[in-house]
This record gives C-alpha cells, sequence and structure tokens, in this order.
C-alpha cells in the first residue's frame, strides 16, 4: 500500500540540494507535504530555498552511521543523490557512481528499514542494466536494493534533465554569451534524446508517492520531443533570441584532451565522462503519462518559462 495522501507524512529528500533534488523539493511544498532534506552540509544549504521553511538533516549516504539520526520519524524516502560535478567522478573523494548511487542507495534503504519507514522512491537512470557501463551497473544496483527492500517503491528513469539549474544546456546558453559559436561534442545531428523538464520529474516523483497506481513501478520519465542533440541546443538559442554556430568536436580528440585532465586536482573532464554525455538518452514517457495521468512538457515550452527571465 503506498502511503497515505495526508501532510503528517514525513518523507526524507536523499539529494535535495541538487538541481534535480531541488525540483522535487519544490514540488513537494506546493503540495504542502512535510519533508526533510538530506545533506552533508546543512549550513551550507541554509539559502539553498529562499522563502521556504527547510528542515535541513546532516547525513552522507556513503556513511551508515551518519543516516540514523536523519532517518528518525521517517515515512517515505527518496533518493536522487548525486555527487558533485556529476558525471565526472573523483575516485579520491569517493564523488563515484559506485560510492553515491550504489553503496548509497543500499545504506538508505537500509537505514530506512531500520526506521520503519514504508516507502522509497528511486531516482535512477534511463539505461540502468546489470552489464555496460559501470554507471549503468551502479544504478542498476541501486534499483535492485529498492526492489529487494520490502518497502513499497518507485523507480523513475530519466534520460536527460533540463532546467533553470542544470549544468549542461544552461553551459552551451552561457558559452553563447561570449563566443559567435556553440562546441558539441561527438555528431551531436546523431546522438538521440528526450529531454525531460526539471518540473515534471518533481511532479512524477511527487505523484509516486501518494498514487497507488505507482506502487512496484519502475517508469521512464522522458519528454515528449525526440531530439538530436543539435536540435536541443538549436531550440534553446532560438528561445534565447541568439544566433550561433555549432561546431562539432570530434569524440576522439575530447577524450584525448580528457585523458590528460583526469589527473588534475577537481578534474574538469574524464573521458568516461565524455562517453557518458554523448549517449543516447531516451524515455518513452506514455507509462507514467497513462498509469499517473502526467503530461510531459515539451522541450519549447519548459525553455520558454525561464530562459527570457535569464537574459
Amino acid at each position: 500500500m503506498a502511503c497515505d495522501n495526508t501532510a503528517d507524512v514525513m518523507i526524507l529528500v536523499a539529494g535535495g540540494t541538487g538541481f534535480v533534488g531541488g525540483g522535487i523539493v519544490r514540488e513537494l511544498a506546493r503540495r504542502g507535504k512535510q519533508f526533510a532534506v538530506l545533506t552533508r552540509d546543512p549550513a551550507r544549504s541554509a539559502d539553498r530555498f529562499p522563502g521556504l521553511a527547510v528542515d535541513y538533516r546532516a547525513g552522507d549516504v556513503r556513511d551508515p552511521s551518519s543516516l540514523e539520526a536523519a532517518m528518525a520519524g521517517v515515512d517515505a524516502v527518496i533518493g536522487c543523490q548525486q555527487f558533485p560535478n556529476s558525471p565526472i567522478e573523483n575516485q579520491k573523494k569517493g564523488h563515484t557512481f559506485e560510492d553515491v548511487d550504489a553503496v548509497g542507495t543500499e545504506n538508505l534503504v537500509a537505514l530506512a528499514k531500520a526506521a520503519g519507514a514504508r516507502q522509497y522512491v528511486y531516482l535512477s537512470a534511463t539505461g540502468a542494466a546489470p552489464e555496460g557501463y559501470h554507471w549503468f551497473r551502479a544504478k542498476w544496483r541501486a534499483e535492485q536494493a529498492v526492489r529487494n527492500s520490502g518497502l513499497t517503491y518507485t523507480i523513475l528513469r530519466p534520460p536527460w534533465v533540463y532546467g533553470p539549474e542544470d549544468g549542461a544546456l544552461n553551459r552551451f546558453l552561457a558559452m553563447s554569451r561570449f563566443q559567435p559559436f556553440v562546441p558539441l561534442i561527438g555528431a551531436p545531428g546523431r546522438q538521440e534524446m528526450q529531454p525531460v523538464f526539471v518540473d515534471d520529474v518533481g511532479r512524477a516523483t511527487a505523484e509516486s508517492l501518494d498514487n497507488p497506481a505507482a506502487a512496484t513501478e519502475t517508469f521512464d520519465v522522458g519528454g515528449p520531443d525526440v531530439l538530436t542533440m543539435s536540435e536541443v541546443v538549436r531550440t534553446a538559442l532560438k528561445i534565447a533570441g541568439r544566433r550561433r554556430f555549432l561546431l562539432p568536436a570530434p569524440k576522439f580528440a575530447m577524450k584525448a584532451l580528457a585523458t590528460l585532465l583526469q589527473f588534475a586536482p577537481g578534474p574538469p573532464l574524464t573521458p568516461d565522462a565524455i562517453d557518458f554525455i554523448t549517449m543516447d538518452a531516451l524515455g518513452d514517457p506514455s507509462d507514467i503519462s497513462q498509469k499517473l495521468g502526467l503530461t510531459p512538457t515539451p522541450l519549447h515550452e519548459g525553455l520558454a518559462t525561464y530562459l527570457p527571465k535569464r537574459d
């Protein structure tokens, strides 16, 4: 049975200070939910949500002992934690898919059960599988921990999330402010994606807590448009009122550069990150639309809600 749709259900959002987590937190607040945000540094996060009274709880998903106090009174957990600068991993700091997604989710699930929580919503990613790239394996391992937990669960798999705070599409737009071209890695005309608006991910997550039809389900949470990376960037530039030349950067050259940069302190790029950001990112939203009644936002409509305000 899913959690009751009442305000006194306590929800813990692990990763709530991040980009996707922030969208979830705002949706929970809009729905009048009672929630807390798990963060490694509550003092640093104090100004994350202006105008919202947020209960920040200290904890690191990689350290089970740090999670016990944070789980007090929790009925449901939303796991949307990411490591800093994802998908660029930093092994020395433990900022990896293995440490944060796989082990972190296993820790959260175990502590949630021990605390008497009843429900878990995990934000995975399209492509999660027991084989293939290590980030897909880490996501799959996290999914299995959730599925085998004995808790009522929903797993959501967004492909490529965009919004006012995203670090991908906004990076292209930032470059377009100061130069006449926008570099795109690989073959952007062939890379296909279904970008999903961060507000839609927030709605899907909140709905998964309330709607019994979401129980024990795994949903793709893609947008309605199947586009190439070039088309995504061109759409954003058009809405922002800019005309820029798209300059393809060969993937092999960028991987060679990343091979050198990965040894820098706080690496700005790694070969694995190049593979990650140049893969197809598709996720058919029809199943979640039919079962939960959610209508995904077209790319141009989502972008239009915030791009004019940024310029």
